[in-house]
């Protein structure tokens, strides 16, 4: 009774402030680092649900009639091969399809959270459990798509290393996208001062891919994580429709299930994107310039 009374007195800036409120614990002494349990209990919770029933599947899979599981499944795989097959010319059988088709289910996994009511998931799951913040939707904390934009960064520069060695990864930092300076000995006062200033393309060269290793990061998670708040943020603002009366209860639903089937798209969207984007960078970290 305590907690009804409590939700019925938040005002609307307070209603959402709650339900945006992280189960975040200090470490350490608290000055710096704080880890949302949330977040990370519910992207591993997933990861494990999603890969676990693919296992599933494909164990029990048959030569003869599929069942209807394994259809699915298999036109799910054909889709992601398919999509990495038009990006990626090299072996992409090995690591790289593998990964694309983690990463689609996994962040669509996360991103399809955001359907779950979260009135409703806090009364009757969350609650009981004595979980007063608790956020179900992991994609919607920049630390976790983050998290995930950086773990497909080090994949890149892993296999831009790989591919090229550290020496051939260091001269492409150096000597592209402008290409290298000349050293030749020049034979026009225009070519001296040209030979003098040429040093300076190692400068810009570097300057400028450490713009594009700064910004894909920044562009991968910023994209999926603003799109995932943005849609929590609105189904929060439909859901204050409640507490206006059964007029705004009716019209509420009638909202909430528009924003839901529209959501539908956002959320198959942006796990499609992110995958793409994962497999678009790693077929750049095999090539060369």
């Amino acid at each position: 009774m305590a907690t009804e009374h409590a939700e019925q007195a938040l005002t609307p800036s307070s209603y959402i402030t709650h339900h945006l409120t992280f189960n975040a614990q200090p470490v350490g002494d608290g000055s710096f680092w704080m880890l949302n349990y949330d977040s990370l209990v519910m992207s591993v919770l997933l990861g494990v649900v999603v890969m676990g029933l693919i296992w599933w599947v494909a164990r029990s899979a048959t030569s003869g009639v599929p069942t209807k599981g394994q259809a699915f499944v298999e036109l799910i795989f054909g889709f992601v091969d398919e999509q990495v097959k038009n990006i990626f010319h090299g072996n992409r059988h090995s690591f790289i399809a593998p990964t694309a088709l983690t990463v689609f289910l996994w962040v669509l996994a996360m991103n399809a959270m955001d359907f779950l009511p979260v009135d409703v998931m806090h009364h009757f799951v969350y609650a009981p459990l004595g979980l007063e913040h608790w956020r179900s939707v992991p994609t919607s904390d920049i630390n976790t798509t983050f998290a995930l934009a950086l773990a497909v960064w080090f994949l890149m520069i892993y296999f831009s290393i790989k591919v090229k060695g550290l020496g051939g990864w260091i001269h492409e930092l150096f000597c592209a996208p402008f290409g290298s300076p000349s050293f030749a000995m020049p034979k026009s006062i225009g070519g001296a001062i040209g030979l003098i200033l040429s040093p300076l393309l190692f400068v810009a060269n570097f300057a400028f891919n450490l713009i594009e290793y700064i910004s894909k990061p920044l562009s991968h998670s910023l994209r999926l994580f603003g799109n995932m708040y943005a849609g929590e943020v609105i189904f929060l603002l439909i859901g204050l429709w409640a507490a206006t009366g059964v007029t705004g209860t009716i019209f509420g639903a009638i909202l909430g299930a528009g924003w839901s089937i529209f959501h539908i798209l956002i959320v198959a969207l942006q796990a499609f994107i992110f995958m793409m984007l994962t497999v678009v960078y790693l077929a750049m970290a095999h090539e060369s310039h």
